[in-house]
């Protein structure tokens, strides 16, 4: 059976289905882009400022990271234009954590559209299912006794299509989701990594001062 058959034989369901597979392959591929793009200017960022930084030169360090777009150059923004005022360590940490709430909702934005796709296809499916299966058995109600069993068997098969494809799109639906989550944690992981040695920096700063 060709793919353009299967999707005709299973009726409506299939075309929202079919939408949601290409919308959901398009998040997903636009967050994975994203978050390498993110992985890997964060990294260029903070080897290029953590010298500096190691050096106590920490005012070479916030020239580099002003007004930077990339999620780390925001969080080390905040936290050594804090540092210049700040009688104590824990204020910096207190700007840090403000950043990092606030570039988390663009890190995790419509990630987890992708789930409730996957959740939906599978509703779609079932739905489309049951949908075939009414229609199967009203088109038997008047149908010759002889053919019905061979009608009721085609139309069942027709019917369980959507919710094949209802699955098929759900299940790399919900590994994407799980690739992506795992992904977008691993920077987050990398952004609270580097606030906590800017602030071992500091104190080790402080103490030398």
């Amino acid at each position: 059976m060709s793919a353009i058959k299967f999707i005709q034989d299973g009726g409506f369901f299939m075309y929202p289905i079919l939408l949601i597979m290409f919308v959901g392959l398009g998040v997903a591929i636009e967050r994975i882009m994203f978050l390498n793009r993110v992985k890997n200017a964060n990294k260029m960022l903070w080897d290029d400022v953590y010298p500096s930084i190691q050096k106590g030169d920490t005012e070479k360090a916030l020239k580099a990271v002003k007004d930077n777009e990339t999620e780390i150059g925001r969080i080390l923004d905040y936290g050594l234009t804090r540092n210049r005022s700040a009688k104590d360590v824990q204020d910096v940490e207190t700007a840090m954590e403000e950043a990092l709430m606030e570039v988390l909702p663009r890190l995790e934005a419509r990630t987890p559209f992708i789930a409730t796709f996957a959740n939906v296809a599978t509703l779609l499916g079932l739905l489309g299912t049951v949908q075939g299966l009414i229609n199967a058995f009203a088109a038997i109600a008047n149908a010759d006794p002889a053919q019905k069993g061979d009608l009721l068997s085609s139309s069942i098969s027709v019917a369980m299509n959507t919710t094949a494809f209802g699955l098929m799109v759900a299940i790399p639906s919900l590994l994407a989701y799980a690739f992506l989550q795992s992904r977008t944690g691993e920077v987050v992981e990398s952004l609270e990594m580097a606030s906590i040695k800017l602030l071992n920096a500091l104190r080790q700063i402080r103490n030398n001062a």
